[in-house]
C-alpha cells in the first residue's frame, strides 16, 4: 500500500476547486485510487471511483459550500458535531444517499437506516455497520455519553482496502471480532470517547495496518505513539482535533 499527501485544494474530477488547504492521503487499491481528505474533528471525505463519500459533515471544521458534493454521506450518530443539518444540506443533492442511524431520522429526510450488523453495497463500496458506544465514560446522571445501540461505526471496503471509521466509541469488546483492517480511524477525546490508553487497547484488538487518531481534541497524540511503539501499527497524525 502506498500513499502521498496533498495539502492544497484539488480538482476532484471536475467537481471541486478551492484554495482551502486540507491534507489528503492517497492509497492504491485493487480497484483504483482511494483518496482520504481530512477536514477536522470527526469529519473527512473519501474519493473513490469518481464518487465522493462524506463522513459526519460538520460546519465548524470546513466551509462545505466549497467542498465536493456528496454521492454518499455516512452519519455515525445524531450529536450536533456529527449530524450538522446545515453542512449536510450544503453537500447533499437530489441523488445523494445518506447512511445513518435511526436516531438521525428526525433530522434527515429519506436517509437509509443501518443498525449493527447490517451490510449493503453503494457505488461498489461495501458498507458494514458496527457498534459504537461508551462503557466507562458517563454523564452526571449515570447515562453513557453514547449508549449502546444508538450510534454506528462503519467498515468500508474499497477494492482490497478495508477502512474502519469507528464513530464515537470506547474500546468495546466487539472490536475483537473486527478483522483485516488496513486503515482505522479511532476517536480520542475526553470525556466523550477514549484516552490514548483506551485507543491503544482498541488497536491491539484488531491490529490495523494504519491508525489515524481522530476527533482527538486536546489529547496527547504522542502518548498514543509511545503506547503502540513496537506494535507494527503505523500511526499517522493529521489535523483532526
Amino acid at each position: 500500500m502506498t500513499y502521498l499527501v496533498s495539502v492544497q485544494g484539488q480538482n476532484m474530477g471536475g467537481k471541486f476547486m478551492a484554495t482551502d488547504a486540507y491534507e489528503t492521503d492517497t492509497f492504491q487499491t485493487s480497484a483504483g485510487e482511494l483518496k482520504i481528505t481530512f477536514l477536522g474533528h470527526g469529519s473527512l471525505y473519501f474519493e473513490f471511483g469518481g464518487k465522493i463519500i462524506h463522513v459526519d459533515p460538520y460546519g465548524k471544521v470546513a466551509d462545505y459550500s466549497r467542498l465536493p458534493k456528496a454521492d454518499l454521506v455516512l452519519i455515525t450518530h445524531e450529536h450536533h458535531d456529527h449530524l450538522d443539518p446545515h453542512a449536510l444540506q450544503q453537500v447533499r443533492t437530489h441523488q445523494t444517499r445518506i447512511i445513518m442511524t435511526q436516531a438521525c431520522s428526525p433530522e434527515v429526510d429519506e436517509g437509509i437506516v443501518m443498525k449493527y450488523g447490517d451490510e449493503r453495497t453503494e457505488d461498489g463500496i461495501h458498507i458494514k455497520a458496527v457498534p459504537a458506544y461508551n462503557i466507562e465514560h458517563k454523564r452526571e446522571n449515570g447515562q453513557p455519553y453514547h449508549p449502546k445501540g444508538v450510534g454506528n461505526g462503519y467498515i468500508l471496503t474499497f477494492g482490497d482496502i478495508r477502512v474502519y471509521v469507528a464513530g464515537d466509541t470506547e474500546n468495546i469488546p466487539e472490536m475483537k471480532t473486527i478483522q483485516d483492517i488496513d486503515v482505522a480511524f479511532l476517536p480520542m477525546n475526553l470525556p466523550y470517547t477514549m484516552t490514548p490508553e483506551m485507543v491503544a487497547d482498541a488497536a491491539r484488538m484488531f491490529h490495523p495496518r494504519i491508525l489515524y487518531p481522530y476527533h482527538y481534541g486536546q489529547s496527547d497524540t504522542s502518548r498514543l505513539e509511545e503506547l503502540l511503539k513496537g506494535e507494527d501499527i503505523e500511526i499517522r497524525i493529521r489535523e483532526l482535533a
